[in-house]
């Protein structure tokens, strides 16, 4: 089920990246005082009460002179309105009302979408009079806020999770297994979208961002059903120019939020980019299945019978997260081995859903900790009491101890080890929670 989606817009310098940290409990966008520091979506999931959501900064407004203000803030308020299930209307109390504030509330009202208007640097009561002239705007009640000192945050969260989309969770049939095709852009997902589906059901061209939408395909191949996402290609920030392939980004996040297992395109000719690890990364904290298709196999320069295992090296070792990844080397030009994609999908699909035994799982634990015993930390050891299965897709496991604090992220990785030795789990992450538990208690 894809999150919910919140865009914080507003004009240069009225605290939106401030706002957007707050939230976020951690500093991801730049802040600074010259309007337009930053120059790029940031994106960070984020909670509040029972309700996750995606955020967006969309500060970073560029212009070159006074003219080209109002375009640009149209061309960045326009897309967030198309994109936002929330849009988040940033603006400065200490300001006032400005003719930009004033252009994008014109936008705004226009929209299909629920605007939270927010008046932020309220920094105390003696200000508490400045939001009534954004009234305005008419967006509605404005909640004065103080970003920088976390006032009235509740309020504002309150009101934003209020206006999400009443039909977020989707209807989703359990029977079809939803495939997200991500990447750089260029590297070939539209083309082998096409192979699969056996018709030109996609644009293809050789101009990096083609695809601007997330598009699904439905169809049926040996008895199951697959929905297929074709994604916009997701490129490093820094080269990103164009305002709206910075917001099909978005649609790409989104398409790997519905997806069951995603497709990670990498581009042999190429080899594996630091955007890669970025896209995949967020593929692999997102818990999705993932097979790893090495595209432009056919053009692999100097190709010989150990390319493979060289490049397949390489692989692993930059992407070290996804170690549990099958591997498949292909070419959407000519057909190789695409038809082996479903068949990969259905294979990774189902292990996410693989349930073990308790009993089993217990079993696994005594024998793990017979080889390889705990290691003792200031006198004390580890005493792993019990381990159960708890959910799948991905699969996640609660492992009862004696000392949660005793459990280091080694031996934690042993016992992932050994699960995939015994069990496979192969293209998907696995989820593991340390809790304690008293020796007496155990079952």
């Amino acid at each position: 089920m894809a999150k919910p989606i919140v865009a914080i817009v507003g004009r240069p310098n009225v605290g939106k990246s401030t706002l957007f940290n707050k939230i976020g409990q951690k500093r991801v966008s730049i802040v600074d005082d010259m309007p337009g520091v930053t120059r790029d979506r940031i994106y960070m999931d984020a909670q509040w009460l029972d309700k996750e959501f995606t955020m967006i900064d969309t500060g970073g407004i560029e212009f070159d002179d006074a003219n080209e203000i109002l375009s640009s803030m149209r061309n960045q308020a326009q897309i967030a309105m198309e994109e936002a299930d929330v849009i988040v209307f940033v603006v400065d109390g200490r300001t006032g009302l400005t003719d930009a504030d004033n252009e994008v509330g014109k936008m705004l009202r226009s929209a299909k979408k629920p605007v939270v208007l927010a008046v932020n640097k309220i920094d105390g009561v003696e200000r508490e009079n400045d939001i009534y002239e954004f009234y305005a705007l008419g967006l509605g009640d404005p909640i004065g806020i103080s970003a920088a000192n976390a006032l009235n945050l509740g309020d504002l969260l309150d009101k934003i999770v209020e206006s999400f989309p009443k039909d977020a969770e989707e209807k989703e049939d359990k029977d079809e297994i939803a495939i997200a095709v991500i990447g750089r852009p260029n590297v070939g997902k539209s083309s082998i979208v096409n192979k699969i589906l056996g018709e030109e059901r996609v644009i293809v061209s050789n101009i990096p961002g083609t695809t601007r939408d997330a598009i699904d395909t439905h169809f049926v191949k040996d008895n199951i059903k697959f929905t297929l996402i074709d994604t916009a290609g997701m490129r490093r920030r820094g080269k990103i120019e164009d305002a709206i392939e910075r917001y099909s980004v978005i649609r790409s996040l989104r398409a790997v939020d519905r997806a069951d297992v995603v497709l990670m395109m990498i581009d042999a000719s190429v080899g594996v980019a630091e955007q890669d690890k970025k896209i995949a990364g967020y593929a692999h904290d997102s818990g999705k299945g993932v097979v790893i298709v090495v595209n432009k196999w056919d053009i692999f320069p100097d190709k010989n019978d150990k390319s493979t295992l060289r490049f397949t090296d390489t692989l692993r070792e930059e992407l070290g997260f996804l170690q549990y990844a099958p591997i498949l080397y292909a070419s959407a030009l000519t057909g190789q081995r695409v038809n082996r994609v479903t068949e990969l999908v259905k294979y990774v699909a189902e292990q996410q859903s693989m349930r073990i035994q308790t009993s089993v799982l217990n079993e696994l634990i005594r024998d793990a900790v017979s080889v390889n015993p705990p290691p003792m930390h200031k006198g004390r050891q580890l005493k792993i009491l019990f381990m159960t299965q708890v959910a799948i897709a991905p699969p996640k496991f609660i492992i009862f101890v004696n000392d949660e604090k005793l459990m280091h992220f080694s031996y934690l990785r042993f016992i992932e080890n050994r699960l995939r030795e015994s069990f496979g789990f192969e293209g998907t992450p696995i989820r593991f929670t340390v809790r304690n538990r008293k020796e007496d208690e155990e079952d």
